[in-house]
C-alpha cells in the first residue's frame, strides 16, 4: 500500500509541473496584459514600464516561467497584479474555506439524496416511480445552475422572503441553503442515475443471488451487499466532482455574492491577473490528483479483488 502511494505521488510531480508550464504559456499568450487599462489613462508611460519591470513582465517568457517556477518550489505563488499588496497565497487562503464549505456541503447533499433516489428507482425498475425519479434527475442535470440559482433566489428570497439571496454571513445556515441547493441539484441527478445503473448491474451478480438464496432479508441484501458493490462507480465520480465544486463554483459564487476562489478566478482572468489564475489552477490540479489517489485507495476497501501493480 505504501509503495503504491509513493509511486503515485512520484508520478504526480511531473504531472503538476507539466500543467504549470502549459497553463503559464497559455495564459501569457492571451492578448492583453494586466496594465493595459492604465496605459490608456493619464498614468505616465514610465510608471507603466516600472510596473512591468517590478513584476518581471518586461522579461522574455522563458525567463518569466523560470522565475515563477523558482518561486513555486519555495511555496511562493507570487503577488497579485490586480489586488495590490496582497499575495496569491493570501487570496486563496481567504477564499478557499468558503468554496470548500460550499462545495463539500453540496456534495454531501447530492450524495445522500442522489443515492436514496437511485436506490428507490432501482428497487422499482420500469415502474412509474422509476420513470418519475429518472426524469427529475435528468431535469436537474440538464437545467444549468445559472438558471436554477436565480430562480431559487427569486422564489425563496424575493417573493417568499424566507432566505437571503446574497452574502456569506460567516457560513450561516440561512445563507448557505440557496447556493448549496443550486449547486447540489446537478449532483443529485448524476448520482441518482449512477446509483440506479450500478444497483441494477450488481443485482445480477452471483454473490447477490447467493445472498438471496440464503434467505437474507431484502433490506440487508440491498443495503449491505448490493449498495456496497455499487459504490465503486459513485466513488469514481466523486473524486473529480469534489475538486470541481470546491474550486469551480464560479456561477454560484457570482450570483449569490460569495467570497470564494471561484469568484477570484473570474476576476483574475478578466484583469489578466496571471498569478491568481495560475495559483487557483495549480490548486485545482493538485486536488484532482490527491482525490483520485484517495478514490483508488477506497476502491481497495470496497472491493478487495481490485489490485494495483
Amino acid at each position: 500500500m505504501l509503495s503504491y502511494i509513493l509511486r503515485r505521488l512520484l508520478i504526480a510531480i511531473p504531472t503538476i509541473l507539466l500543467i504549470v508550464v502549459l497553463s503559464f504559456l497559455i495564459i501569457t499568450a492571451a492578448p492583453g496584459g494586466p496594465f493595459d487599462a492604465q496605459e490608456g489613462g493619464d498614468i505616465d508611460p514610465e510608471i507603466i514600464a516600472n510596473l512591468r519591470a517590478a513584476y518581471n513582465l518586461d522579461k522574455p517568457i522563458s525567463t518569466q516561467l523560470f522565475l515563477y517556477m523558482k518561486g513555486l518550489v519555495t511555496g511562493d505563488l507570487g503577488p497579485s497584479f490586480a489586488f495590490r499588496g496582497r499575495s496569491v497565497s493570501e487570496i486563496i487562503a481567504n477564499g478557499f474555506p468558503v468554496s470548500a464549505q460550499l462545495g463539500l456541503s453540496a456534495i454531501g447533499v447530492g450524495l445522500v439524496i442522489g443515492m436514496l433516489f437511485g436506490v428507490f428507482a432501482a428497487m422499482r425498475k420500469n415502474t412509474a416511480a422509476d420513470y418519475a425519479v429518472m426524469s427529475l434527475s435528468m431535469t436537474g442535470i440538464a437545467v444549468p445552475t445559472f438558471v436554477t440559482a436565480p430562480f431559487l433566489a427569486l422564489i425563496f428570497g424575493l417573493y417568499l422572503k424566507l432566505l437571503p439571496i446574497a452574502g456569506w454571513g460567516d457560513g450561516a445556515l440561512r445563507n448557505m441553503i440557496l447556493p448549496v441547493t443550486a449547486l447540489a441539484l446537478p449532483k443529485i441527478g448524476v448520482i441518482a442515475r449512477i446509483t440506479r445503473g450500478a444497483m441494477l448491474e450488481v443485482s445480477r451478480a452471483n454473490h447477490i443471488r447467493t445472498a438471496r438464496s440464503k434467505g437474507l432479508p431484502e433490506s440487508i441484501v440491498i443495503w449491505r451487499h448490493t449498495l456496497r458493490a455499487a459504490l465503486i462507480p459513485i466513488v469514481s465520480y466523486l473524486g473529480p466532482a469534489i475538486a470541481g465544486v470546491m474550486t469551480g463554483s464560479v456561477i454560484i459564487e457570482q450570483i449569490f455574492g460569495l467570497p470564494g476562489i471561484g469568484r477570484s478566478f473570474v476576476e483574475g482572468a478578466l484583469n489578466r491577473d496571471y498569478p491568481v489564475v495560475m495559483g487557483i489552477t495549480i490548486l485545482y490540479a493538485t486536488l484532482i490528483i490527491v482525490l483520485n489517489l484517495i478514490t483508488d485507495l477506497i476502491y481497495r476497501v470496497l472491493d478487495p479483488r481490485i489490485r494495483k501493480d
